[in-house]
């Protein structure tokens, strides 16, 4: 069992519902990249708005056109369902605009 309440066995199974994102380092991670910064900041808002709906913020850095999401459920001491949820959100959005 890795930290958190989720196994790596489930982890690794929940990853391929959710394609972009990769497990590194006990965290959840994906980079995004767009056309300009104007289009990067309009999605980190749309996800802005979804983490305080899910009570669930991500680690994230933007540069210009590029946004490096990290996710972990810091109480928890490691990945739970909440990521999972989280990134499965971050995917439709993102599905949504391209």
């Amino acid at each position: 069992m890795t930290k958190g309440n989720l196994s790596e066995a489930s982890l690794n199974e929940q990853l391929k519902d959710i394609p972009g994102w990769s497990l590194k380092d006990g965290t959840l991670v994906r980079e995004f990249v767009f056309s300009d910064f104007i289009e990067t900041f309009a999605f980190m808002t749309e996800l802005a708005i979804m983490s305080e709906k899910l009570n669930h913020h991500p680690e994230w850095r933007n540069v210009y056109n590029k946004l490096h999401i990290a996710l972990t459920t810091h109480d928890a001491g490691g990945l739970t369902e909440k990521d999972i949820e989280w990134a499965t959100g971050c995917n439709q959005r993102y599905n949504q605009q391209m």
